[in-house]
């Protein structure tokens, strides 16, 4: 009886009021949802190594390694494990080697030796592990879940 007492334009203003407020915490809502998805998007962003070349060096097969964090965020520190396989598929050498610091959103290239292998005698190249992975996501598991691998070299390179 209370609502009928009150004038027809009060009610609409009322109901005009309660309709933008909810329509203004809706669209809060969307906002920040979009902005929770696109940081978790760019923590998962893939990051892309590839193996670009191979050339000997003295008793070493020297690896020219390109590093494409174009989309993701910075780390201090990017620790690898990789393995040389001869070409029956025996493992031969491991070398741990730290490709970091990455800036966030840039390709970075970055060359290293596997030491006492000729290149010859390498017929593919493992990402065994991330050793270390500071910045961005922190946790090691998650950078090894997002490192994508290709190679341009020749020598199967994967994960």
């Amino acid at each position: 009886m209370l609502a009928l007492s009150v004038p027809l334009y009060r009610r609409r203003i009322g109901r005009l009021a309660y309709d933008t407020a909810a329509c203004l915490a809706l669209s809060a809502l969307l906002v920040v949802s979009a902005l929770a998805q696109d940081a978790s998007a760019e923590k998962a962003a893939p990051l892309k190594l590839q193996l670009n070349k191979v050339e000997t060096a003295g008793e070493a097969c020297r690896i020219t390694m390109v590093v494409d964090n174009a989309r993701g965020p910075g780390l201090k520190s990017y620790k690898v494990d990789l393995f040389a396989f001869d070409p029956d598929g025996v493992a031969q050498k491991r070398v741990a080697v730290e490709l970091g610091p990455l800036p966030p959103r840039k390709t970075t290239v970055k060359i290293f030796d596997f030491p006492g292998i000729a290149c010859n005698k390498v017929g593919r190249v493992l990402l065994n592990d991330v050793l270390a992975c500071d910045g961005g996501d922190a946790a090691k598991e998650a950078c090894l879940e997002r490192t994508e691998t290709e190679t341009k070299a020749g020598i199967a390179f994967d994960r």
